[in-house]
Parts: structure tokens; sequence; C-alpha cells
């Protein structure tokens, strides 16, 4: 049965309509994507195990910091074994991730939460990110930057659906939680069976996308699509670079530089998102923005950070990558210094400002497989991205560290107010400006890294015979 995860059995036959492609992601990106959701039953875990915030925090930064690692790692296996079989291992950690920490929760032993929710479940994590990128490339190769939108949309609109469907599950477990009381925490076993709960339904939701993926023939193309005219723009290439090569290239690196920078800016606001917003409209210790209003910013950036993901990855496809990073990082600058120095004036002022940055935040994950597509090639973009996400796992250790250092340094919680931030959010113009001028060094990579025209003919006609023999085509 395990054979047809197989990639010989994932061929799409003739006649497959690709656009069934993103759905199939998007039931992975979608699941994978509660992480950003791990906030709503912090608190209740704090009181459990009668533990500090930087105990509990630290489940989320393992499960960051393996995401990248295991992406690293796993990539070229990935490539090697197609996004079914990918999919079901992704699932498999995921859902064993939730239930070992479901263990860990009933038996009150924090580093069984470490070990399910951070470790194993940060591998699929790692794995469900990059799973169907390449396959996505391939099917998409008029409009990557569109198609990869699509699905990491989903990662970033995955908290949207995780937040408030934890909420109302831990109130169901446990009738004493007020999920519209921030300082309400759930009984031990009600998140016991948040968990299993949670590990059981993403599993299941993940399968349809494990078993409605496909890889398209070795010999497909897009209706009217002209690879003449795509290998025509800037810094898009015809030929292909191996992961193994592609991490000894110059632009490698500096596009590692340019998402760290990206990635670390906007962690920074969004792991800080509900106090900031309050400590920027507080006078004489008291904030003009309820516990509620913050909840309600928190939803609104998240709904941008997914929007973002889409809206500017497709716009790429039309101005290019280059271009768009130019957008992200340069603009990106201007609106934090705004931030920095108008953004207590007015509330509405302050949240446009923090909307567009978060909406950067998000475009800069979904635009960067395209991005390594038209440097790199088709031919390992998967095993490439895993590489170039370590860049994510060093942010997300970097952004709340800059955030909270400077923070401590001016004060107690609920007590600061905007000049507090000023510290951090001008370190951040730094940080951008640093990926800017990244950015503006990439160049094409030179020939000397590019794959053999006669191996990769070979690699081609080999998919194409394992097809024709598993009766796919």
């Amino acid at each position: 049965m395990l054979s047809a995860l197989d990639r010989r059995h994932s061929v799409a036959p003739p006649g497959y309509s690709r656009w069934l492609i993103p759905p199939a992601a998007l039931a992975i990106h979608l699941c994978i994507g509660q992480v950003y959701a791990t906030s709503v039953y912090k608190n209740s875990l704090i009181a459990h195990f009668d533990a500090s915030q930087t105990a509990i925090g630290v489940i989320f930064s393992i499960a960051i910091v393996m995401l990248g690692l295991s992406a690293a790692v796993a990539g070229t296996w990935v490539e090697a074994n197609g996004p079914r079989k990918a999919m079901f291992v992704s699932a498999c950690f995921w859902a064993a991730g939730f239930l070992v920490g479901a263990l860990g929760i009933a038996t009150k032993q924090l580093w069984l939460l470490y070990l399910g929710y951070g470790l194993l479940g940060g591998i699929g994590l790692g794995i469900g990110y990059i799973s169907p990128v390449s396959t996505l490339i391939k099917w998409f190769p008029d409009r990557p930057g569109l198609a990869t939108g699509l699905a990491i949309m989903g990662f970033g609109g995955g908290a949207m659906v995780a937040s408030p469907l934890s909420r109302q599950l831990l109130s169901f477990y446990d009738p004493g939680y007020d999920p519209a009381n921030a300082g309400s925490t759930a009984s031990g076993g009600a998140l016991v069976w948040l968990f299993v709960t949670l590990g059981v339904g993403y599993f299941l939701i993940m399968m349809f996308g494990v078993f409605n993926v496909r890889v398209p023939a070795a010999d497909w193309r897009p209706a009217g699509f002209d690879p003449a005219r795509v290998a025509a723009k800037p810094l898009v290439t015809t030929a292909n670079v191996s992961a193994a090569n592609a991490v000894k290239t110059r632009s490698f690196w500096l596009l590692w530089v340019v998402l760290f920078c990206n990635v670390t800016a906007g962690i920074g606001i969004l792991e800080q998102a509900s106090p900031m917003i309050q400590d920027f409209f507080r006078d004489t210790g008291t904030s003009a923005v309820s516990v509620a209003a913050a909840g309600g910013f928190v939803g609104l950036l998240s709904l941008f950070n997914m929007a973002g993901r889409f809206a500017w990855s497709s716009t790429s496809d039309l101005i290019g990558r280059k271009p768009i990073y130019m957008v992200y990082l340069g603009v990106g600058m201007v609106l934090y210094t705004l931030l920095a120095l108008f953004g207590q004036t007015a509330t509405a002022l302050f949240v446009l400002l923090a909307c567009v940055i978060l909406s950067f935040y998000g475009g800069g994950f979904a635009t960067v497989p395209a991005y390594l597509r038209d440097l790199f090639g088709t031919f390992e973009v998967g095993a490439i991205h895993g590489r170039l996400l370590t860049a994510w796992s060093a942010a997300g250790i970097a952004g709340p560290l800059i955030v909270n250092g400077f923070l401590d340094a001016e004060g107690k919680p609920g007590t600061l107010t905007a000049t507090a931030y000023r510290p951090a959010l001008f370190t951040m113009v730094g940080l951008l400006a640093v990926g800017f001028i990244a950015n503006l060094l990439i160049r094409p990579v030179p020939e000397r890294f590019h794959e053999p025209a006669s191996d990769r003919d070979a690699d081609e006609g080999a998919e194409t015979v394992a097809a024709e023999r598993s009766g796919t085509r």
C-alpha cells in the first residue's frame, strides 16, 4: 500500500488539470500553519506546568528551528521521492508531535512537549513546508509566483483557522474556560484533548493533500507556454543547478541574507504585536487599546500576512523577483522609520503601517521559491529551498531576541511606551538596509555551476520511462 506513495504512481494522466494541485498543497500548509497559533494556549500551558514564559516559549522556538533544519537536511530526499511520500511523512510527524505533546501534558512532563510538538512537530513542519514547492513550480512554469503564493498563503492563514478553533475546543473540553477573557486558563485535561483532536484532525486533512497531489509528466507543458519568453527575463535561467552546487554560489548566500533580514524584521513585530499596540498608546500607565482590540489587531496582521503571500508573489510574476524584493526591503525601511517616529500619533496610522509591513513579511516567504527557480532552475529547487529556510530558523531566534532585548532594557511589560520600541525599530531599518544591498548584488549563477545538459536529458528520460511503466501515461 505504501508503494502508492512513490513518485512513479503519482504522475498525472493526460488532461489532468493543474489547478487541482494548489488545493492539495493548501491542505498541507493550512494545517502546519497552526504553529503561529501557539500563543492561544500558551498561558494555559504556563499554569498547567507552573513554568515560566521562557520555558513554554522554547517549544515554539524548537519547532521553528527544526523546521529550517529538517527542510535543509530532507530537501534532497523530498526531491527524489516526490511530493506524495513527503506529504505523508510530514503528516505522520506533525500528528505524532501533537500526540506525544498530549502525553507530556497528561503526565506533566514538559520534556515530552519539547520532544513532541517541538522536535517531531518541527520535522513535520519542515518537510511539509517544502513538499509541494518543486511540484507547483513544475506545474506553473509560466506563473511560479502565483502558484507558490497560493500554497504558502495557507501557512500564513493557518493561524486564522487554528486560533478560534483552539479557543472553542478548549471551552468545549473545559466549560470553565472563557475564550473571551485573556486571563482565563484551561485545565490540563482540556489541553490534552485539544492536542489529540488537532493531531487526528490535521492528519486526516493532510491526507486529502497526499492523495490528490500529482507530478507532471516530464514532457508536459502548459498550453501556449513558450519557455524562451520566460528565459528572456533578467536573472531567469534555462539551465539547472543541483542543491550541492547551489550552496557554493554567491547568489545563494546573498539570497539567504535577504530572506534572513526580511524575516527578522517582520517576526519582531509579529511576536510582539498584541502588547506593542497597547504600549504605543499608553498614557500614565493605562493603554487606550483594550486587550480585545489588541487581539483583533493580531488577527488583522495575520490576514495581511496571508494576503501578502498571494498578492505580492503574484505581482513578482509581472515585475520580476529582484524588483519585488527591492519593494519589500526599500519601502519596508521607510515604513519602519515612520512607525518609530509617528506610529503613536494615531491608531489608524499605526495599524496601516504594521499591516503593510506584515504583508511584505508574508510576500517574502511566498516569492523566494520563485526567485530560486529563476536563479537555479527546477532540477532540485525544493532541496535548495529547504537549505535556504535555515535563514528562517536563524531569524526566528534573532528577531524576538532583538526586540525583547531592547524592551527588557527599557522597563517592565505593562509600563512601556512608544519610545521604548524605537531602538528596536531602527535596528530593523538597519537590517533591511543590509538585505536591500544584498539583493542588489545578486547576479546570474555562473555556468560552471550548471548541470551538464546531457545529465538533465537523462534525468528527464528516466522520469518519462518510469511514468510509462506505471501505466499513467
